[in-house]
């Protein structure tokens, strides 16, 4: 899983999203720190309002949450998640003889390039920062 502060990244560089059941998230809450989310139609649905989407906590009392804004969430998105998002500009998925993950992109009107992680989904993540960080420019 990818660590929030690339996730942050992400979003940060305009990186949307929408929920959808099994995606994962964090809270920027300090009390929740760590703690992941996973969106289910059991516990966790997301409700479109017109001021915006409200994730809400069906049956967790336990962490006495009833809902959050998405605003106050920070996207995980999965290893598929971030090879859907590169979609035609995903070249390869390899393995360094280091052990670490190299994932192969040819961005729009530039060479081929190459990212480098210890986990193949922060690779694709690093691949898909550029991608997007491209797309507003």
């Amino acid at each position: 899983m990818i660590a929030i502060e690339r996730a942050e990244l992400l979003q940060a560089a305009g990186l949307r999203w929408t929920p959808r059941s099994g995606d994962r998230f964090a809270l920027r809450q300090p009390a929740l720190a760590g703690e992941v989310f996973t969106i289910s139609e059991m516990t966790i649905e997301p409700h479109a309002h017109p001021s915006g989407t409200v994730l809400g906590f069906n049956g967790t009392t336990e962490w006495a949450l009833d809902s959050v804004t998405q605003d106050d969430a920070v996207w995980l998105p999965r290893e598929d998640q971030l090879r859907e998002l590169l979609g035609g500009t995903f070249r390869s998925l390899a393995r360094a003889l280091d052990g670490s993950y190299l994932v192969v992109v040819e961005l729009p009107g530039q060479p081929e390039r190459a990212f480098a992680a210890e986990e193949a989904e922060d690779a694709y993540a690093d691949a898909v920062l550029a991608l997007v960080s491209a797309a507003r420019v």
